[in-house]
């Protein structure tokens, strides 16, 4: 009974680190983005439009911005913009930092 209970603990906790293992992808995302105080230097610079124009640009109807985040890409900075809709529905919008608008393709 005590070595079932013991490998029941640790096929739980293996599926849960397994949750919270980052895939290449995401690192190299999470690392091209930017920490708070180097945001607040970007946007002090002018380099970049405030965070609330880009929330307006991406504003839709009762949608909540969950998560933001300033990044570098290829192209300029972008916000990557995390919404959850009333509905539970969640989307990822690309807001163009510089001009505040929507990015094409997102």
């Amino acid at each position: 009974m005590v070595i079932a209970r013991g490998l029941r603990t640790a096929i739980a906790l293996v599926a849960f680190s397994s949750l919270h293992l980052a895939s290449p992808a995401d690192a190299e995302e999470e690392s091209a983005c930017l920490t708070n105080k180097q945001r607040r230097a970007v946007i002090a610079s002018g380099q970049v439009v405030p965070l609330a124009t880009a929330i307006r640009a991406a504003h839709r109807r009762h949608n909540e911005v969950v998560k933001a985040r300033l990044c570098r890409s290829p192209n300029g900075f972008v916000y990557l913009l995390t919404l959850l809709a009333r509905d539970g529905k969640v989307t990822h919008v690309t807001v163009d930092a510089a001009s505040g608008k929507l990015a094409e393709g997102r």
